[in-house]
């Protein structure tokens, strides 16, 4: 049986320890997004549950990241999210946001991975299209 790639969760601090400092706030979401390359890099498919909620709650509304707009779709976009992905990098740093995801991946059977090099390498890439 073929190891297809995997739609892979990176999680990890994005407002944790950052006090609503922007430019720290930046700097996680760096560390996320660095991570989520190596995870391509290694042939699956990444995605940051902020990459999808930080839009639509500006979309909504959102005038300031933690007001009531943006906790309405922050994590219960990333619940959602979870559902549909095969497996979790949690990378390090204190996140209760990223703590909760792996509660609610391990709820619904997926894979946690604590380190990219434990991620399996895929057997084969996505098919190319003509």
């Amino acid at each position: 049986m073929t190891q297809a790639p995997l739609l892979v969760l990176v999680a990890g601090p994005y407002r944790s320890g950052t006090n609503g400092e922007q430019s720290l706030i930046d700097a996680n979401l760096q560390r996320l997004e660095a991570a989520a390359l190596a995870v391509y890099q290694k042939g699956h498919l990444p995605v940051i549950s902020e990459w999808l909620s930080l839009p639509l709650a500006h979309t909504a509304g959102s005038k300031a990241l933690g007001d009531d707009i943006s906790e309405s779709l922050l994590y219960p976009l990333a619940h959602r999210l979870i559902g549909r992905c095969d497996a979790i990098l949690r990378i390090p740093g204190q996140s209760a946001g990223a703590d909760m995801d792996i509660q609610v991946a391990t709820a619904h059977g997926l894979r946690i991975y604590y380190s990219l090099d434990d991620l399996p390498r895929p057997r084969c890439l996505w098919p190319e299209r003509n």
